[in-house]
């Protein structure tokens, strides 16, 4: 459930595009979340897609990136439990509480099908999301490589952004997936996920989501 909003027009954009922060209820209390959305909200919105941060981030990590992203579809960057503004799990939970966090939150919102990004952890939650919800994630974006090792030929399509040079084992992983993995390979962004956060990215990100 939604507590609190606080809507503006992005910048440089007037109403093209709306961002907001709020709170919704999943099982460990309070999770905040900051999204962007068309304004138009209409019938024509691409699937929503949900950016997870690293265990030691927030989801202002995407602040500028999910507004690149929402011209088209709703995009939504909670602060994982435990993280930010948002209530902590029990002590023994996990990455396993970030996984049903966004379950949660995807029910409450009534989100039949969602694209997942993860960064860091982010990209383990994604991975976890997928696993105990298959019927939810329709693909996935990992940035950084170090969720590659769990996927199989039975996740989700993925794009694999890779920061920094790619070692010969991470190339040979990805060749034994290329059936449903895909590589973006930008190594002039070392390892920093705020670099990638611009809209020649989110250009590149949504030509993958929108694909049929």
């Amino acid at each position: 459930m939604l507590h609190k909003s606080n809507t503006r027009p992005r910048r440089g954009q007037g109403a093209a595009t709306r961002t907001r922060r709020a709170y919704f209820d999943v099982r460990f209390g309070q999770l905040h979340v900051r999204t962007a959305f068309p304004a138009t909200g209409g019938f024509d919105e691409q699937t929503p897609l949900l950016c997870l941060h690293p265990a030691d981030g927030t989801g202002r990590l995407f602040e500028r990136f999910i507004a690149a992203m929402a011209e088209r579809r709703s995009v939504y960057a909670p602060d994982l439990p435990g993280c930010g503004e948002s209530d902590p799990p029990p002590a023994d939970a996990g990455l396993g509480a970030g996984a049903a966090a966004i379950e949660d939150f995807a029910a409450d919102l009534r989100l039949r099908r969602v694209d997942l990004l993860g960064v860091g952890d982010g990209s383990q939650i994604a991975l976890d999301v997928a696993a105990s919800a298959p019927a939810l994630v329709r693909r996935i974006v990992l940035i950084g490589a170090s969720a590659l090792n769990r996927l199989t030929s039975r996740s989700p399509e993925c794009l694999l952004v890779m920061t920094g040079e790619p070692s010969a084992q991470l190339r040979q992983r990805a060749q034994a997936l290329r059936s449903n993995l895909e590589v973006l390979e930008v190594p002039e962004c070392a390892d920093d996920a705020g670099a990638l956060a611009a809209d020649a990215l989110a250009e590149r990100l949504t030509a993958f989501l929108d694909r049929r």
